[in-house]
């Protein structure tokens, strides 16, 4: 990851995201790669990752230990964790991110959320858990908000981190080569918090399947009513939870899974 990167045309330094892991070998490969490395290329973000061990308490780089009070699974210790975050931090209001199943919902508001808390202040922190969790103390001192990206458990917080600095970079201005094809993906203000709707490309006839004709007639305004009726009826189906834009009247389509056979 580089550091000292200037951004942009005013020269302003770009905004930094930091990753404090066990594992910065595997965090750094995945942020080199596709639009979170061409981000970082093009000056728009910086990365730095650091290995929590580089604070461990001995000379073995312990991290962890056993639970007071007995139990299964081992603990991050509190010291590594905070000592890295107060090392790494910048800023004294730096958002610090804990990674954890018991954390707020990730979602495309929190996002947005983060993505403006990143560009006022130019840092955000990101702490990955691992084992069995991370001492109680390690949040009550650094932690300012802790996010989950769903009601499972992993072997490390890494990945989730990862999904949270993807969604974030990819929504920074200049990032992506058509900013609104993100401004109507699923759960956006364009799709009503709902899912997208059905796309095609070429071939326009695949083992028997075409592509609706709406889609072909090169009327934008029916085009437009089509999908954003297949993204209405898709959200009532797959995550009727999410269902709250009334179905628009729409000519043209041919049927509710958006597709036809030639």
């Amino acid at each position: 990851m580089s550091s000292g990167t200037e951004a942009n045309d005013d020269h302003a330094p770009a905004p930094v995201i930091r990753v404090l892991t066990l594992f910065p070998e595997m965090v750094r490969a995945v942020l080199a790669t596709s639009i979170p490395g061409r981000a970082e290329r093009q000056g728009q973000v910086r990365y730095e990752v650091t290995d929590i061990r580089d604070f461990a308490v001995d000379k073995h780089r312990t991290v962890d230990d056993t639970a007071y009070g007995g139990g299964a699974g081992m603990i991050m210790m509190a010291p590594p964790v905070v000592e890295a975050v107060e090392k790494v931090r910048e800023r004294s209001d730096a958002t610090v991110i804990l990674t954890t199943p018991q954390g707020e919902r990730f979602s495309e508001q929190l996002t947005l959320d983060l993505l403006a808390d990143l560009q006022a202040k130019g840092e955000l922190i990101l702490v990955c858990g691992r084992y069995k969790g991370i001492d109680e103390r390690a949040r009550e001192l650094v932690a300012m908000r802790e996010v989950s990206i769903g009601d499972y458990v992993l072997s490390g917080g890494e990945l989730p981190a990862l999904v949270v600095v993807d969604a974030i970079v990819r929504r920074l201005p200049g990032v992506l080569h058509d900013e609104d094809s993100a401004a109507n993906d699923s759960f956006t203000a364009d799709r009503d918090g709902g899912l997208d709707c059905a796309w095609y490309t070429k071939p326009p006839v695949y083992r028997g399947l075409g592509v609706p004709e709406v889609l072909m007639s090169g009327h934008h305004a029916n085009i437009e009513k089509w999908r954003r009726q297949q993204a209405v009826e898709r959200t009532r189906e797959r995550r009727p939870d999410l269902a709250t834009a009334e179905e628009p009247e729409v000519k043209g389509g041919k049927g509710r899974k958006g597709r036809d056979r030639t």
